[in-house]
């Protein structure tokens, strides 16, 4: 008896394990490119950069933390002028998890916005 606990033990602890290893890489890379984001924001606000160069600087900075994106799955708006207006970006995309026996998307929604001092 006691060996079978032990074997459920390890068992489980292995299945968490595995889960964790899965699971735990596309949350930290979404929570880096949402700090990257957030830079980008408060940079862009104050320059004089389209919103596709700003488009363009977020889809790199998500290869970067491999998180593929496309143009249509970023947006960016601006309202008012450089450097008194507000930025706004958003990006949603999607990650695969491939469990053994279950698979799922997981689903990003990063949004961020700065404005600007007047």
């Amino acid at each position: 008896m006691a060996t079978l606990k032990l074997t459920f033990w390890i068992a489980l602890l292995g299945a968490l394990v595995l889960v964790g290893f899965k699971l735990i890489p596309p949350y930290f890379s979404n929570y880096e490119l949402e700090d990257a984001l957030k830079t980008e924001a408060v940079q862009a606000t104050y320059s004089s950069r389209s919103e596709d160069d700003i488009r363009d600087e977020v889809i790199k900075h998500a290869r970067d933390y491999d998180i593929e994106l496309t143009p249509k799955q970023v947006h960016v708006s601006r309202v008012g002028s450089f450097g008194n207006g507000s930025l706004n970006i958003e990006a949603d995309y999607t990650v695969p998890l491939d469990l053994p026996g279950y698979s799922t998307n997981l689903q990003f929604h990063l949004s961020t916005k700065n404005k600007g001092v007047f």
